[in-house]
C-alpha cells in the first residue's frame, strides 16, 4: 500500500482525502477498461490517480515532481490549475476531455466529488 507523509511527517494511509485503498480500487477500475466518460476522460482520471499515488515522476497538470504521495496542499495546487485549463479555449475536444478527466480527478483526490468515474 502507498503511503505519504503528512505535514507534521507521520505517516499517512491517504491519497488526499481518500484512502490509498480507494485510490488504488479506482485507478484499476480506470485501467481495466471501465469508468465513465470517453477514454481521454479515462486517461486523464488515471493520469491524476497514479500521480497522486507516487507512479509518475511529474504532475501531468503542471509538470511538478514530488517525492512519494503529494500531500493534500499540493492536490488541491493541481487542482487550481486544471481548473484554470478548463477555462482555456484552445483545447481540442478529444484533448479537452483530458483535461475535464484530470479535474474530476483531483477534485476527487480533494473531497470536491464524491463519485469516481
Amino acid at each position: 500500500m502507498t503511503t505519504g507523509e503528512n505535514e507534521s511527517g507521520s505517516a499517512s494511509e491517504r491519497v488526499g482525502v481518500r484512502p490509498c485503498s480507494e485510490v488504488e480500487a479506482a485507478l484499476n477500475k480506470l485501467t481495466g477498461g471501465q469508468g465513465a466518460g470517453s477514454p481521454q476522460f479515462r486517461a486523464g482520471e488515471a493520469a491524476a490517480y497514479e500521480w497522486a499515488l507516487g507512479r509518475s515522476t511529474a504532475s501531468p497538470v503542471t509538470a511538478r515532481a514530488v517525492e512519494g504521495v503529494p500531500d493534500l496542499r499540493v492536490l488541491t495546487a493541481e487542482l487550481d490549475a486544471v481548473t484554470v485549463r478548463l477555462e482555456d479555449t484552445g483545447y481540442l475536444p478529444g484533448s479537452m476531455d483530458y483535461v475535464r478527466g484530470l479535474h474530476h480527478g483531483f477534485a476527487w483526490l480533494c473531497g470536491y466529488d464524491t463519485a469516481t468515474g
